[in-house]
C-alpha cells in the first residue's frame, strides 16, 4: 500500500512539473526570438560599422602620423627627391690638399721679441694684414745706419759731381776723380741695400730718411686666407726664419686622388670626378681632373691624380679624406641615400611625406611606398617609383627604419 502511494506521488509530481515547463520553454523560445529580432538590426549596424572601420583602416595602411616633437625625438630628416648621376665607375680615394702657393709659413727676416699679437687661429686675414709686431735693438740700429749712410751719400754725390767737373776741365787729377766716384758708388750701394732691408721689414725708408725711428716692425701675411697656427706668445724671442704663423687659402683647395695601376689608362685630363667627404656623406661634390702624375708611389702602388674643385663656402679643409668615382658612361636617375631604403624580405620601401590631405596642426603623415632599386653608388641607391607618383615628393632620409618599426609595432597613436 505504501509502495502504491509512493508511486502515485512521484507520477503526480512529474505531471505537474511537465505542465509548468511547457509555457516556460515556449516563453523562453519567444523571448529568444524577440531578442534576436530586436538585436538583429543592431548586429547589422555593427557589422556595417565594423566594415566601414576596416575600410578606413585599409585607407590608412602604410601611413604613420607623428607630431613635430616625436619627429625630433627620433631624429627624422626629410629632403626633396633628387636626380643624380650614377654609374658603375672607377672607385677612388684621396685627400684634400693645397698647392704650395696657397699656403704660407710666416717667419721674420730679423730676430726680435714679440711685442704684440693681432690674430688667433681661425681668423680670416687679408694679404698685407699685420699679424704681430716684434722689437729688438738691432732694428733701431739698422735704421740709424740707414740715416747716416743716406746723409753721407748726399755729401759724396756733391763731391763726386764737383770733381767730375774739374776733371773734365783738366783742373783735377784723374786719381781724385776716381776716388770720389768709388766712394759715391759704394755708399750708394750700401744705402740701396739698407733701403731694401727696411722694406722687407715693413718699414718706410722715406720716413726713416726724414729722421723717424721705429722701435718695432710688423709681421705681415703674404696671402689672404685663414690663420692655421699661432706658434708664439708675447715676449718670446723669435730667431730669423723661425715659424710664427701658418696661413692657408682654402678657396683654392684641390683633391689628390690615388688611382691604381689597372685603372690609370681610363683617366684623362678634364674628366669629371664625383666625391663625398666624411663630414657631408650625403652631399655629392664635383671635381675636374687637372693633371695626372707620371710616377708611381710604392705604398700603395698608385699614381696621383690632381683635380680642381670649387670651394666657395670654404667648408672643405685640407687633410679631409674623400671617396670618389671617375665618371664613365654615367646615367641620370632618381636616387636616395642608402639609409632611406627599408628592406622587408625582397621588397624595398621608402617613406615619403604624405601631402594628399590637408596637414593637421603640429602633425605630419609619412607614407610608405614600394620601390625597385638599381645602381648603388657612393652611398646613394637608384630608385624607380610606382606609376603615378609625383616627382616633387619629399623623402625621409634619416629615421626610415624607426618609422617602419613603429608602424609594425603599433606604438604610435594614429593609424592603428
Amino acid at each position: 500500500m505504501k509502495n502504491i502511494l509512493l508511486v502515485s506521488t512521484v507520477l503526480f509530481t512529474l505531471t505537474f512539473l511537465s505542465c509548468n515547463d511547457a509555457p516556460k520553454s515556449e516563453l523562453g523560445h519567444n523571448e529568444t526570438e524577440g531578442v534576436s529580432k530586436t538585436e538583429a538590426p543592431g548586429e547589422d549596424a555593427h557589422g556595417e560599422e565594423g566594415h566601414d572601420e576596416e575600410e578606413g583602416g585599409h585607407e590608412e595602411e602604410g601611413v604613420v602620423e607623428l607630431t613635430k616633437q616625436q619627429a625630433e625625438t627620433i631624429g627624422l630628416e626629410t629632403k626633396p627627391l633628387e636626380e643624380r648621376n650614377l654609374g658603375n665607375n672607377i672607385k677612388v680615394t684621396g685627400t684634400l690638399e693645397l698647392f704650395p702657393q696657397d699656403r704660407a709659413n710666416i717667419s721674420p727676416f730679423i730676430g726680435g721679441n714679440v711685442s704684440s699679437i693681432k690674430v688667433v687661429p681661425g681668423d680670416n686675414v687679408r694679404k698685407g694684414q699685420v699679424l704681430a709686431y716684434i722689437e729688438h735693438p738691432d732694428i733701431i740700429a739698422m735704421q740709424q745706419e740707414y740715416q747716416e749712410k743716406n746723409d753721407e751719400l748726399v755729401f759724396l754725390k756733391q763731391d763726386f759731381e764737383r770733381k767730375q767737373t774739374l776733371y773734365d776741365k783738366g783742373v783735377s787729377s784723374g786719381k781724385e776723380f776716381q776716388m770720389a766716384q768709388s766712394k759715391f758708388r759704394s755708399t750708394t750701394s750700401s744705402v740701396n741695400g739698407l733701403k731694401s732691408k727696411l722694406r722687407l721689414l715693413g718699414l718706410d725708408p722715406s720716413k726713416v730718411a726724414e729722421g723717424e725711428i721705429y722701435s718695432a716692425i710688423p709681421i705681415i701675411t703674404p696671402i689672404s686666407g685663414y690663420v692655421g697656427e699661432v706658434m708664439v706668445s708675447l715676449g718670446d724671442y723669435v730667431a730669423p726664419q723661425s715659424k710664427m704663423f701658418s696661413i692657408s687659402d682654402n678657396s683654392k683647395i684641390y683633391v689628390n686622388f690615388k688611382v691604381y695601376e689597372k685603372d690609370i689608362k681610363q683617366v684623362k685630363e678634364g674628366q669629371q670626378i664625383y666625391f663625398s667627404t666624411a663630414s657631408k656623406p650625403n652631399e655629392l661634390l664635383k671635381a675636374t681632373v687637372r693633371s695626372i702624375g707620371q710616377t708611381f708611389e710604392s705604398d700603395p702602388k698608385a699614381i696621383e691624380v690632381l683635380a680642381d674643385i670649387e670651394n666657395k663656402d670654404k667648408d672643405l679643409l685640407p687633410g679631409m679624406y674623400v671617396e670618389g668615382r671617375i665618371v664613365q658612361g654615367e646615367k641620370s636617375g632618381f636616387a636616395v641615400p642608402e639609409e632611406a631604403i627599408v628592406q622587408e624580405g625582397e621588397q624595398s620601401y621608402i617613406f615619403i611625406v604624405d601631402e594628399d590631405e590637408e596637414p593637421v596642426e603640429n602633425k605630419m603623415k609619412y607614407k610608405r611606398i614600394p620601390v625597385s632599386t638599381g645602381v648603388n653608388d657612393l652611398g646613394f641607391v637608384e630608385v624607380n617609383l610606382p606609376a603615378g607618383t609625383p616627382e616633387n615628393i619629399k623623402i625621409v632620409t634619416n629615421g626610415a627604419y624607426t618609422l617602419s618599426s613603429e608602424m609594425v609595432k603599433g606604438e604610435l597613436e594614429h593609424g592603428h
